[in-house]
């Protein structure tokens, strides 16, 4: 099972290129089932589109429309597969079985049945199949899976497959200690442990998504993560990593965008009741929860998601009657450790971000991370700053 990101795919010739090593482990006699994102920014540029038609996508058709980016990557691979002599066949998420909820732009995977798939196989084939998408069974709708999708969709093959290996191909080394794009000088990190991985991916690494990390350890899936074009640049992902130390930090991640909404309530019962009901009279999905508390009357939320979502939820609120925006947009820093609660590290990344200038908020703690909230504006520097704390 190898899944390639859509920096693999820009352009026809890598497209080409990567047909040219499917078809190298077809002949070594593997059963390979290849999962590819859209090419490049097709994403973006669908959306993008989207939003010059209509300040207001319905998100139904959105899913129709940006299902159509992995359509053409899978097409064009199985074209390029052919070409040199090997049996190919692409398929959509739901020709390939992926069952999902009802969600629409954030649908979650209730069931693989990939009957099709092993069929292809067992006839000899490479099956090429479109990640980020499936169909809820009961209505027949095609949904997407959000940003990241791919990769869930990857894992959740491997694990009805019962593949010998998931392999997540990126143009990065494997995983590093933070964004390359920030901090040029990121270590690669050759061996994780799920737990730190999926803390990572919660808060703001992209080069997984944390929902793919998550069906992986809860299905056992062996996970590489691959740079394209070298065996020896990977991180393989472990269920234990030996030489543990309390507060020693792994990485720094972060989220650019965190929202706050506010919600007229009783207690915070009632706060998280009325965000569920606004979600759902809205066609919204559950975002990412980081934080809530109640005082006064107010149940204040901290929310993630991905643009696109949280644009239509700040458009919802503008309507809305006892829902609004708290504040201003924040961000994320997070450092991904050992034994972050019970060490001195909160107050070390207090300290190394004062001599910066930079302030925080908040701050929230699990027995895995350290996440303090910024300005968006200093994002970057605190990035910087705290990655200092890698040892």
């Amino acid at each position: 099972m190898q899944k390639y990101g859509g920096a693999c795919l820009e352009t026809p010739a890598r497209i080409r290129a990567v047909a040219s090593r499917l078809a190298e482990l077809h002949g070594r006699g593997y059963r390979v089932v290849a999962i590819v994102s859209a090419m490049g920014k097709t994403t973006d540029q669908l959306i993008e589109m989207a939003y010059q038609v209509s300040p207001h996508p319905n998100r139904r058709e959105l899913d129709m429309l940006l299902t159509t980016g992995e359509r053409i990557s899978m097409s064009l691979m199985s074209m390029a597969l052919s070409d040199l002599g090997v049996p190919a066949i692409s398929f959509t998420g739901s020709q390939a079985g992926v069952m999902t909820d009802q969600s629409h732009s954030a649908a979650r995977i209730l069931d693989v049945r990939p009957v099709r798939v092993r069929e292809e196989l067992d006839r000899g084939r490479i099956v090429v199949l479109a990640g980020f998408q499936g169909v809820n069974p009961a209505t027949r709708e095609i949904t997407t899976l959000g940003r990241g999708g791919s990769d869930t969709t990857a894992v959740a093959m491997a694990a009805a497959l019962k593949a010998e290996c998931c392999e997540i191909i990126k143009e990065v080394d494997g995983i590093c200690s933070a964004d390359p794009r920030i901090v040029p000088d990121a270590k690669p990190l050759r061996q994780l442990d799920f737990a730190s991985l999926s803390e990572m991916c919660f808060w703001g690494a992209t080069v997984l998504h944390f929902r793919s990390v998550e069906l992986a350890q809860n299905q056992d899936v062996p996970l590489v993560v691959k740079k394209w074009g070298g065996v020896e640049h990977s991180t393989q992902v472990m269920k234990e990593v030996a030489g543990m130390e309390s507060g020693k930090v792994l990485a720094v991640n972060s989220i650019a965008r965190i929202e706050h909404v506010e919600i007229d309530s009783t207690d915070l019962n009632r706060g998280f009741e009325k965000f569920a009901q606004h979600l759902k009279q809205n066609g919204l999905s559950w975002p990412q929860l980081l934080a809530s508390s109640f005082s006064a009357g107010k149940t204040r939320m901290t929310v993630a998601c991905d643009s696109e979502w949280l644009d239509a939820l700040l458009r919802t609120l503008e309507r809305s009657q006892g829902l609004r925006k708290q504040r201003e947009t924040s961000s994320s820093v997070s450092l991904t450790c050992f034994g972050g609660v019970s060490s001195d590290l909160p107050l070390r990344a207090l300290r190394v971000l004062q001599r910066h200038g930079i302030v925080a908020d908040q701050y929230v703690l699990s027995p895995h991370s350290v996440s303090l909230f910024v300005p968006v504006e200093r994002r970057e520097a605190a990035v910087r700053a705290l990655h200092a704390l890698i040892q």
